[in-house]
């Protein structure tokens, strides 16, 4: 076996001539140790060990990208994708990956927006935990372990199974993996009801550096509080989640309505802003903003999109937005009565044939361009309509055809948290969160800088009117722009926490301390992962 000193040279090959003859050395390596590592298990293990001369290595790597971004042939690809079967194969990989100099990315789902869960500049492996996803529901204690490859759909699927009367307060997007979905805090259509997916977590498994398999007891309650909103690839990798169930009525009423420019568009999320944030805690409450051609114009106009879910009965819902939101002008005819899964898939615009599609991993939304960048912003104040006016005229421009702004309102129980409770800090004051968005067609993703160059001139005009010192950002929309690690993790910590701040306020500190106990060598780490303090 080839010595692991010969990494000096690797990485001078990989940057100057691309991933050649050391790289392959390097891998052979890591494969020889894998298959050493538990020898009674080496014929079992092989099954789930994909490199470029595997035929289905690319269809494995694709499986669960979902910004095609960062499926460019130039983009860097695994030397090596593990999908372990057991948490042996997750210890060895750690293992043979240590030794043998390469970084690990962790992936679930496939949803991170910087591709951080499958991308990298350096020699590195892919855990994906496709395999770790079964779903155990126990309905009397109101309890589900979930492993981390489950995505979203499938729990709501199983629960929906078992009983109609709960849920998990999960994702909007059913293809999200629960792995990064509770590693970020997690926000879904009932957080101003039950607070984030982190606050609904009872235990862990977690792996670390070393290989030991942690729970809630024995990795304590700073490493328990890290993983429940801290960013997934910084911690170890966590393989299930005990969550609690959370109850949900028989009857959940939906609405959405759109109005331009040209019917008061303005004047109306001028005046959400400060409606929604104070609705009742049974309500979610989320404006999208896009650009249409006007019909009565024939000129591009912009749209908003203003969408609620209630829980409980349409009558109740029409009441109740006459008295707070008259303005807006609904009419019975708007609101649709269906179930706590008849709303996720309305509001998700999923085929409502059936739920099965919930169980459907690959499936592309219609939301999202096939590659985008995207950004975001937490708000305090209300914006000025004189704000809202110069923003629109930022979305008319010609390349932001495919843009679009989700404005989420808070409040409601989010209110209740204090900034500590988990590493997410965006809690009582924060009005609403802006999900900033540009796409375009994989054939542009050769030349896509004129997208990105517009969402930061954009992200630059709104400054004046989201939050300050520091202007927060949510750590599960990651975006590369606000900050980032060295790639040989020797980040300063001053360096580290120009984005952290943004990501977890006060909170990072806390996070670099847990993270300076478990992993002081700081073997788990990508571009924006947590560092430890004397690294």
């Amino acid at each position: 076996m080839k010595s692991v000193y010969h990494l000096p040279l690797l990485f001078i090959v990989v940057f100057s001539l691309g991933w050649s003859s050391s790289s392959a050395d390097s891998h052979e390596d890591f494969l020889d140790c894998l298959s050493s590592y538990h020898p009674q298990e080496s014929s079992l293990i092989s099954r789930v060990i994909y490199t470029e001369r595997n035929s289905s290595y690319s269809a494995i790597l694709e499986s669960s990208i979902h910004n095609l971004r960062f499926s460019a042939p130039n983009t860097p690809k695994p030397l090596v994708i593990v999908t372990p079967l057991n948490i042996s194969h997750v210890q060895a990989t750690i293992h043979c990956s240590k030794t043998h100099g390469l970084q690990i990315r962790t992936r679930s789902g496939g949803h991170d927006f910087e591709g951080l869960s499958y991308v990298s500049e350096v020699p590195f492996v892919v855990v994906d935990l496709v395999h770790f996803r079964s779903i155990d529901i126990d309905v009397e204690n109101e309890e589900a372990w979930v492993q981390s490859g489950a995505i979203t759909g499938e729990l709501y699927y199983r629960i929906n199974e078992r009983t109609t009367n709960l849920t998990f307060p999960g994702a909007l997007c059913h293809t999200v993996g629960i792995g990064g979905f509770i590693s970020g805090g997690g926000y879904g259509l009932l957080f101003r009801k039950y607070g984030l997916a982190g606050d609904n977590v009872l235990d862990a498994q977690l792996v670390d550096a070393n290989g030991r398999v942690l729970d809630r007891r024995s990795m304590g309650e700073d490493l328990f509080w890290a993983i429940r909103g801290g960013g997934g690839g910084s911690f170890g990798i966590i393989l299930s989640w005990k969550v609690t169930l959370v109850p949900i009525p028989s009857t959940v009423t939906v609405f959405s309505v759109g109005r331009t420019l040209e019917q008061n568009a303005t004047e109306l999320l001028h005046r959400w802003q400060y409606v929604a944030p104070n609705l009742p805690n049974d309500v979610y409450s989320v404006v999208s903003i896009s650009t249409v051609n006007g019909t009565e114009t024939g000129r591009r106009t912009v749209l908003a999109t203003f969408t609620s879910v209630f829980q409980g009965s349409a009558n109740e819902l029409m009441a109740l937005m006459q008295e707070r939101f008259p303005e807006l002008g609904l009419v019975q005819d708007n609101f649709v009565e269906t179930t706590w899964i008849g709303s996720l898939m309305f509001v998700s615009q999923l085929p409502n044939e059936t739920s099965e599609i919930l169980l459907d991993r690959t499936y592309r939304s219609t939301l999202l361009s096939p590659a985008f960048k995207a950004k975001s912003d937490y708000v305090r104040k209300p914006m000025p309509e004189i704000a809202l006016q110069g923003l629109w005229s930022q979305l008319l421009e010609d390349v932001a055809t495919t843009a679009t702004m989700n404005i989420i309102s808070y409040g409601g129980k989010m209110d209740e948290f204090p900034e500590s409770a988990l590493p997410f800090p965006h809690r009582k004051g924060t009005l609403y969160k802006i999900d900033y968005n540009i796409g375009w067609q994989e054939e542009e993703n050769n030349n896509p800088q004129r997208y990105i160059n517009w969402i930061r001139k954009l992200y630059t005009y709104m400054a004046p009117f989201v939050s300050k010192s520091p202007r927060e950002a949510y750590v599960n929309y990651r975006d590369l722009d606000i900050g980032r690690n060295d790639e040989d993790g020797k980040t300063s910590y001053k360096q580290a926490s120009v984005w952290g701040r943004k990501y977890f306020k006060r909170n990072f500190d806390r996070l670099v301390y847990v993270k300076s106990k478990i992993d002081p060598e700081n073997f788990f780490r990508h571009e924006q992962s947590i560092p430890p303090r004397f690294h």
